[in-house]
């Protein structure tokens, strides 16, 4: 095996382990948010934010929902 294929493979496996740990991080979210809304829905149901959220920060929102324009 040559010097450039050895760096080319390493290069392509550092690629491939990177790819594969952002997969369940971001990719994997981003395509289901319908299934992660409704997680949080039974997550967060019975708790009153504004009792446990500190004073002067604000209440949490749905970070799947669009962005007002």
């Amino acid at each position: 095996m040559s010097k450039n294929q050895r760096i080319a493979l390493v290069f392509g496996g550092f690629v491939t382990a990177v790819a594969a740990a952002f997969y369940p991080i971001f990719v994997y979210p981003l395509t289901h948010k319908e299934e992660y809304r409704n997680v949080q829905k039974v997550n967060r149901s019975g708790v009153n934010q504004a009792d446990i959220q500190p004073v002067g920060v604000k209440i949490w929102s749905d970070p799947f929902k669009p962005a007002d324009k």
